[in-house]
């Protein structure tokens, strides 16, 4: 059974992000080291406040979405010199908790439905309370676990299969959209999950709260193809954006071939770094300076992790020091001329990490983002549209 996706809605807060010709979202680094292993001083920051007051300004920029991930690490995070995310804030709580400071932006929580005993249920409820709460805002991005370090945390030996693990989220999601939609008791006997005379009120604003996953692999993409509104796709060719673009028009069109042979329609988005400078100089002369302060050590202790993920391996080791599936480096006029090009490849959106976070949000709203209007990627909202 599907619900109703909240596009189905031309009044929904998805629906909204969708009519951008392309969305802009904000990845938070609610962990430690954001997404670059660099000791060069900077005042990116774990904390609340400080993801609160970065989410305030995309919002106040016009950006459409917010995204944080999920993780479960040792006391060391994933070692070197800056024990690289060994300090985070969990997901789900986090990002729900920006419904109470924010208006308009989506707020997309990750969590791993297959860790720690979630049942559909909690979700189903849990889900259409934020949706409420935000106005139809909250979404969710279902992770299936790909460590065995983290599996084992919760008393697993190893995880599940790959494969099985989308066939389990899809019954998960199965079960959620039956409580969000039935006006009656639900009985459901799955081969996973089960419920008896099971109820969920309120009911989501637009259908259900908005649906994520990030996925590569065949299996991961057909759930992703089923299930989802947006699709968080990589480069299966590294960081670099040249060799990116090669490959991503191929893979966009199988992941929208895939949801049209399932008689849906996706949006996919993807993660680059956005290194920018006034001048191509400046721009790279910044990018060798996060590389001279490279912590391979956490370079390596992230990369070694026991995982089957298969989103990443075509990725460089001096390409993890700055992070981002992929990476635009230099000037306003060249960081726009590349996201022409993610948008020709197939891109719906763009999910924006940057080294140091505040002042390059900054300088990327004053900078490139009236660049990007005068390319015809965004459309400016209207003033009423921030209050």
């Amino acid at each position: 059974m599907s619900t109703l996706s909240p596009a189905s809605f031309a009044d929904s807060p998805l629906s909204r992000a969708l009519s951008q010709p392309l969305m802009l979202g904000l990845f938070l680094p609610i962990q430690s080291g954001g997404w670059s292993m660099s000791t060069l001083p900077r005042t990116t920051d774990w904390s609340f406040d400080y993801n609160a007051r970065l989410t305030r300004k995309a919002e106040a920029l016009g950006f459409d979405l917010v995204f944080g991930l999920a993780q479960w690490l040792g006391k060391d995070g994933h070692g070197g010199t800056t024990r690289y995310r060994r300090d985070s804030l969990d997901s789900f709580i986090t990002i729900a908790s920006l419904a109470s400071i924010t208006n308009r932006i989506l707020l997309i929580s990750t969590l791993h439905i297959l860790y720690g005993g979630w049942h559909p249920l909690h979700l189903a409820k849990f889900g259409a309370t934020l949706d409420h709460i935000s106005g139809g805002r909250w979404g969710l991005n279902m992770v299936t676990g790909h460590s065995v370090d983290e599996a084992e945390m919760f008393g697993r030996e190893g995880h599940f299969e790959h494969d099985l693990r989308y066939e389990m989220a899809g019954e998960f999601v199965d079960l959620m959209e039956q409580l969000w939609s039935l006006d009656d008791n639900l009985t459901f006997d799955g081969k996973w999950y089960r419920t008896r005379n099971a109820f969920v009120s309120p009911k989501p604003r637009f259908g259900r709260p908005v649906l994520v996953n990030a996925t590569s692999s065949a299996a991961g993409i057909d759930y992703a193809a089923q299930h989802s509104d947006l699709i968080f796709i990589t480069s299966s060719a590294g960081a670099q954006i040249d060799a990116a673009l090669e490959v991503l028009p191929a893979h966009t069109a199988q992941v929208q071939a895939r949801a049209q042979a399932h008689g849906r329609q996706v949006s996919t988005l993807i993660n680059p770094t956005i290194v920018c400078r006034p001048t191509e100089r400046e721009a790279h002369a910044y990018h060798d300076a996060i590389l001279s302060h490279a912590d391979f050590g956490a370079v390596d202790g992230f990369t070694g992790r026991r995982s089957d993920a298969k989103a990443w391996k075509g990725h460089q080791r001096e390409q993890r020091v700055l992070g981002g599936n992929i990476q635009i480096i230099g000037s306003p006029e060249h960081v726009v001329e590349d996201l022409l090009r993610l948008k020709a490849a197939g891109i719906d959106g763009v999910q924006l990490t940057f080294f140091d976070f505040e002042p390059d949000l900054a300088y990327f709203g004053e900078a490139v983002l009236p660049l990007l209007e005068q390319a015809g990627l965004r459309v400016p909202l209207p003033t009423a549209a921030f209050f």
